[in-house]
């Protein structure tokens, strides 16, 4: 199941919130948010800036955010992710939160999906899924030239998208805490 979103949206972040709270399962170990990108091209931004809010909003819950401005996830940390996860995570749910590229009417969208994503895809490069959900911003039409248009995406759209998405990702988390009090008091003493 995918659910969609356009940023123009105002009742976007609660659409965000309320598709994770659908499509994740019930576990006793928070999920782990994977944000993927790069601050070197704004299309590619996304994942890093919702990475950077979310790790600021998430720190007094104790929740793992990798893949920030600072510290980005890239193609090439993506090779080993899976594994680093699985062996430091092996309980927790993985989203993974990255830029896409799409067709012209989906330019804007915003897709949370019960699958991995396999980053890279649009620029051609072969890298292993990662994720068991999935986030995606439609941030440039898919063309023969992905990156150059992924360097010509404004940076305003991706900020509103990454704002949304962090905004349901953090809902989620504060949701899922809550109602989760045996974990909150084992892990704040």
């Amino acid at each position: 199941m995918t659910y969609s979103f356009n940023l123009y949206n105002s009742l976007a972040s609660d659409g965000a919130y309320a598709a994770l709270k659908k499509i994740l399962k019930k576990s006793s170990a928070p999920p782990v948010v994977l944000c993927i990108g790069s601050d070197l091209s704004v299309g590619d931004s996304l994942g890093p800036l919702v990475g950077t809010m979310l790790k600021s909003r998430l720190k007094k819950l104790n929740v793992y955010v990798y893949g920030t401005l600072s510290k980005p996830i890239t193609a090439h940390e993506v090779r080993y992710i899976n594994n680093f996860l699985s062996k430091t995570h092996p309980d927790s749910t993985v989203i993974a939160v990255d830029a896409a590229v799409g067709n012209a009417a989906d330019v804007g969208l915003i897709k949370i999906s019960e699958k991995a994503l396999k980053p890279g895809s649009g620029a051609q490069k072969n890298l292993n899924k990662v994720g068991d959900a999935s986030i995606m911003g439609i941030v440039a039409e898919k063309s023969l030239f992905n990156y150059a248009l992924f360097s010509a995406t404004r940076l305003n759209m991706v900020y509103r998208m990454a704002k949304i998405i962090s905004d349901g990702i953090y809902d989620y988390f504060s949701d899922f805490l809550s109602s989760n009090d045996l974990y909150i008091n084992e892990t704040t003493g």
